[in-house]
């Protein structure tokens, strides 16, 4: 990525437009926003583009219903998918979003076979594995977004409680995400010192509790929708260290393949991002309850991932 880097977000709405804002305000790369819905990519990416003098930015955003525009495209933020709708079953959305990712996949690999896959769209464990199966991409061109956003839930909450800066929490999650998210206390850290020497037990499981209910917490206030600055924001710091090669450690969804004892399954993990993708997981040593905790998230996944299979 000599020259400026080409990101394509499929999905206008609100999390990857502001995904799409935070790109170019950033100067981190020139954008194509698609979407079907006619004239909401290109009316958005106008928007952002008019910013851009104000924000002293040079990078380049079009909208688009297509995917010619998109074609080497360094990196595909995937945050299509169907929300879940009165009378819907799981199984239902489930089965909904696999058919758009897959659709979605076949079309950016197409124009884009050199791409890294970064997918947005939920549930992101089982649609990480859609993506991978589909685009038939090494592992470590295809990754999902969760534990990034899982980890800046619950170091806002413990700054919050301990009232400290955020910039001193350093905090380390596994699994899957949301309600099957499994928090690593001992590697989560406040300057270096563990959460646990700063914070009794049943503070530490109320701020776990309300970190793996955050993005329920948030619809419920909202009322119609559900987060996005948050998720972009996540979104972003993946971005940002592939396209500038930081090689930061990130919880991402990816597919592990006998790391922490799990075979052809899309979890999450910490992972090193650089110019490559996933340059190496991470394999943290877990004690028992550790150990436990995860294998109860695994199983989760891999009853997701088996009903996949079966719809591909």
């Amino acid at each position: 990525m000599n020259k400026r880097a080409k990101i394509t977000i499929v999905g206008a709405g609100h999390v990857g437009g502001t995904t799409a804002q935070r790109i170019v305000e950033g100067e981190l790369a020139d954008v194509v926003l698609v979407d079907l819905e006619t004239g909401t990519p290109s009316g958005k990416a106008l928007d952002i583009l008019e910013s851009a003098p104000i924000g002293r930015s040079d990078c380049q955003i079009i909208g688009t219903k297509g995917y010619e525009e998109t074609a080497q495209s360094d990196i595909v933020v995937i945050t299509s998918g169907m929300p879940r709708k009165p009378g819907m079953s799981r199984d239902d959305l489930l089965r909904a979003n696999v058919e758009i990712v897959k659709s979605v996949t076949k079309s950016v690999v197409q124009v884009s076979p050199n791409a890294i896959l970064v997918i947005v769209s939920n549930p992101v464990d089982a649609m990480t594995y859609v993506a991978y199966k589909i685009s038939q991409f090494p592992r470590d061109r295809v990754m999902g977004m969760a534990g990034v956003l899982d980890s800046a839930r619950l170091c806002a909450f413990l700054a919050m409680e301990l009232q400290v800066s955020v910039e001193s929490i350093q905090a380390q999650v596994l699994g899957s995400h949301g309600d099957s998210m499994v928090p690593l206390l001992r590697y989560t850290t406040v300057a270096g010192i563990p959460v646990t020497e700063l914070l009794p037990l049943n503070r530490l499981q109320a701020i776990i509790q309300r970190t793996q209910d955050g993005g329920g917490e948030i619809v419920k206030l909202l009322q119609t929708g559900s987060a996005y600055y948050a998720p972009s924001a996540a979104i972003v710091e993946m971005v940002e260290s592939i396209v500038k090669d930081k090689k930061k450690i990130l919880p991402c969804s990816v597919l592990c393949q006998g790391e922490y004892k799990v075979n052809n399954l899309c979890v999450g993990v910490p992972v090193k991002l650089g110019r490559s993708g996933v340059e190496q997981i991470i394999e943290l040593s877990l004690n028992g309850e550790e150990t436990a905790a995860l294998y109860r998230s695994v199983l989760a996944i891999e009853t997701m991932h088996q009903s996949v299979d079966h719809i591909l």
